[in-house]
């Protein structure tokens, strides 16, 4: 019997209801207006207007009460809508799919090297038993039968020399500091630049939380001064009215890897400019055209001193300004790191194939 065919809805396989649709545009407007969700429904009325994105069966009313339905949307303290949990989770997925693609469910969260250690991904190779190595890789099968072989059945017992030890894969483990600059020039000129930043960091946690579990991420942004976020505020960081003290940026991240005891530590800067700030005597030096000895030296100094501690920092340079090449060059040489000197669109490409590098290694 060859049973039902319902062949007139073969083509639902890739449906997407309305809803769904809008929402991508709604996530994205979200993220521009760093999570004010009446702007963005401002946004995505002015954008129906000149699109048509609703219709006539389905209105931005009927999306905006399905939001709310669906627990995207809930009414905050202050009357005003905000996003809920649920909301930051899915920016996030998004951002990852927009920027580094559809990823496929990897291991347990740790990452290959090329060395034999200690890990979760058994290989073919085999050796005799060392003291300190964990109960959970002995061959109990192999030592058996070299016991058997030994001695036989009749007396059977088990000593170490007959202990057979499986390889396995070292996986590391990595530490990872994500500076984004929200100085003014992030959006000076009318350039947008904050809103890659962001989608690149959300990206890149959300990386972090599905493929390397085990590894830490932390979040610093600096402008003044620089302060530590965490994953979920990310959709609404704005950039202020500030300048940029690398500085402060560098010795935060410096202090939170500290506090880390992996092996592998690492700092990405995602920034537009060059360093125009330090903050001493309880005050602020500033210096707004960014050619500041004094600022210039003192950030040089924090880039050796992160390559004696063994941190690399790898800089991602949004903007092609040959002044501010020239000192991301000068930078990244006295660190032996990296830099990247991207558009806005190359960015999360960048910082994917960076992270990837860096986590097939051992350092």
């Amino acid at each position: 019997m060859v049973g039902f065919q319902f062949q007139e809805y073969d083509n639902l396989k890739g449906y997407r209801s309305h809803f769904e649709r809008i929402l991508d545009i709604f996530l994205d407007l979200l993220t521009h207006t760093s999570g004010d969700v009446e702007e963005a429904l401002e946004w995505l009325r002015e954008l129906d207007k000149e699109y048509d994105i609703s219709r006539p069966d389905y209105s931005l009313d009927d999306f905006e009460r399905e939001l709310k339905e669906r627990s995207y949307v809930e009414q905050g303290e202050d009357v005003k809508p905000k996003i809920t949990a649920k909301t930051e989770k899915l920016i996030r997925e998004r951002s990852l799919e927009q920027i580094f693609g559809k990823l496929k469910k990897g291991n347990l969260g740790s990452h290959r090297t090329n060395h034999r250690g200690k890990g979760d991904e058994i290989t073919d190779e085999k050796r005799k038993y060392e003291y300190g190595d964990s109960v959970s890789s002995v061959d109990f099968t192999s030592s058996v039968r070299n016991a058997q072989m030994r001695i036989g059945l009749d007396n059977f017992n088990l000593i170490e020399d007959d202990l057979v030890v499986q390889e396995n894969i070292h996986k590391t483990q990595t530490s990872t500091v994500l500076m984004i600059d929200i100085s003014h020039s992030m959006i000076l000129y009318g350039e947008d630049r904050i809103t890659p930043a962001k989608k690149v960091a959300m990206a890149l946690s959300e990386l972090i939380a599905r493929k390397y579990p085990k590894d830490h991420l932390d979040i610093v942004v600096f402008g003044n001064d620089a302060w530590q976020i965490s994953v979920k505020d990310l959709p609404y960081l704005k950039v202020g009215p500030y300048h940029t003290n690398t500085v402060a940026g560098i010795e935060l991240a410096m202090d939170l890897l500290r506090r880390r005891k992996s092996s592998n530590k690492q700092i990405f800067m995602i920034t537009d400019g060059k360093p125009t700030c330090l903050k001493e005597n309880g005050g602020y030096y500033q210096n707004s055209y960014g050619h500041d000895p004094k600022i210039i030296n003192k950030t040089l100094n924090l880039a050796a001193q992160c390559l004696k501690s063994g941190i690399k920092i790898t800089t991602f340079m949004i903007a092609r300004d040959p002044y501010l090449q020239q000192f991301v060059e000068e930078f990244t040489e006295i660190n032996k790191g990296k830099a990247f000197y991207s558009g806005l669109k190359g960015l999360g490409e960048f910082v994917f194939a960076d992270y990837e590098t860096n986590k097939r290694r051992r350092i």
